[in-house]
């Protein structure tokens, strides 16, 4: 059951993430899954106390949460044009539905851990809801999208800056002296 006043701040990395009990490394507790919400609660240099939706609380490494935009995109921020919402939402309606039929499988003692694994191997998908404002993580083009119901846009990708190729037709750019010489 989700703790009341929930409201996410940040998702764990793509690899999860390793967490402790206090801020102090010899007391490791339970990893938390890749791309959890978590709200952030306090910060003492690298570490961050975050909170789950089910109210267990733990200490990870701060630098490497990943922020969830509490407002829209500002115009001109969206790194792609606006599209359509309900393909990425199905997509991660289907994903979901295969990992919720793995988990009932394992419930009900017909499919084992190993199986299960393996089942559940390459489901990836990243919700978060509040109210008219959505974040949906698109596993297929590796990305953050933010929608409002009607539009979605690009508002982070998994590439790392400068993987993007530059454009054709344009020379690198380089430094000129005031006498035109390189």
């Amino acid at each position: 059951m989700p703790t009341p006043g929930f409201r996410p701040t940040h998702v764990v990395p793509g690899r999860g993430t390793p967490a402790w009990e206090a801020p102090d490394p010899a007391r490791p507790t339970v990893p938390l899954d890749p791309l959890l919400p978590v709200q952030l609660l306090q910060r003492r240099g690298d570490w961050a106390q975050v909170l789950c939706s089910n109210g267990w609380s733990a200490w990870v490494d701060g630098r490497h949460l990943i922020a969830v935009p509490q407002d829209p995109p500002a115009p001109g921020g969206p790194l792609t044009a606006t599209e359509d919402p309900r393909p990425l939402l199905a997509r991660a309606e289907h994903a979901l539905a295969r990992y919720r039929a793995a988990v009932e499988e394992v419930a009900r003692g017909t499919l084992d851990g190993e199986d299960f694994r393996r089942r559940t191997q390459g489901v990836r998908i990243g919700v978060v809801v509040d109210g008219e404002s959505v974040w949906l993580y698109d596993a297929v083009q590796g990305r953050w999208a933010y929608g409002d119901g009607t539009a979605l846009s690009t508002y982070a990708t998994d590439e790392e800056p400068g993987e993007r190729p530059a454009a054709p037709g344009y020379a690198p750019t380089r430094v000129v002296t005031p006498d035109g010489e390189p």
